[in-house]
């Protein structure tokens, strides 16, 4: 099963991703990477197929990924081979959204057929890119991020549990959940999220475990939780 862990808050988000994702490597994997944004709102995704010591070796212990706000992920694979291309993250098509994702979306072949006939491109093999490339979609139509997620978790079928970033809203995250693990951890000044709770013990031990449909939206300040309805 794959890990996710998110923080956002002032100290940098790379070594937390990484040290959170060790915890988690209990849960196996064979490809790890993260998402970080930088102070201009930029996304940086790094990737590395194998062992998590790979992605820390190429960042330097997260050092190069500069940026206060990320996701990262520890992959098991299940839709396309353990590769780079493969590994999560997942940008949208023009790069302004980026997911991690636990589960299956088992409607995830026509849903790729529907986006590729908007123009929507794909890199990878994986079922999650579509997550992406929808969010993108509705994204363009309604400028704004929370409904944009909301008319894609209508769309897809299977289990997820998501952790997104957007470059038009920096320091800012969406999580949301359905049939996958995932927890809110709340800090001074910082916020995080994860698949279990070892990941984020050495920065907080005030959680909440989400419900099913649950979504939050959340600074290193605030978080504005949303059940289904």
């Amino acid at each position: 099963m794959c890990g996710i862990v998110g923080f956002t808050g002032a100290a940098q988000a790379a070594p937390i991703l990484l040290d959170g994702l060790a915890k988690l490597e209990y849960r196996g994997y064979d490809s790890a990477g993260m998402a970080v944004q930088n102070a201009a709102g930029k996304i940086e995704v790094v990737k590395a197929k194998g062992r998590l010591k790979v992605l820390s070796e190429m960042t330097d212990g997260g050092s190069a990924v500069p940026g206060s706000c990320g996701i990262g992920h520890t992959r098991w694979a299940t839709h396309g081979e353990p590769s780079v291309i493969n590994a999560h993250p997942h940008y949208s098509r023009d790069q302004k959204i980026a997911v991690v994702h636990n589960g299956i979306i088992e409607n995830f072949l026509p849903l790729k057929e529907f986006l590729l006939k908007q123009g929507k491109t794909f890199r990878s093999e994986t079922d999650t890119e579509v997550i992406a490339n929808l969010l993108e979609y509705y994204y363009e139509q309604k400028n704004d991020l929370r409904k944009a997620v909301r008319l894609t978790l209508g769309r897809i079928e299977g289990s997820y549990a998501l952790g997104i970033l957007c470059a038009d809203r920096p320091d800012s995250m969406i999580a949301v959940k359905k049939d996958s693990p995932l927890i809110f951890g709340f800090g001074e000044g910082e916020n995080f999220i994860a698949s279990d709770v070892p990941a984020i013990l050495p920065y907080t031990r005030s959680v909440v475990y989400l419900n099913d449909g649950d979504m939050v939206v959340f600074t290193k300040n605030a978080a504005q939780f949303y059940d289904a309805n």
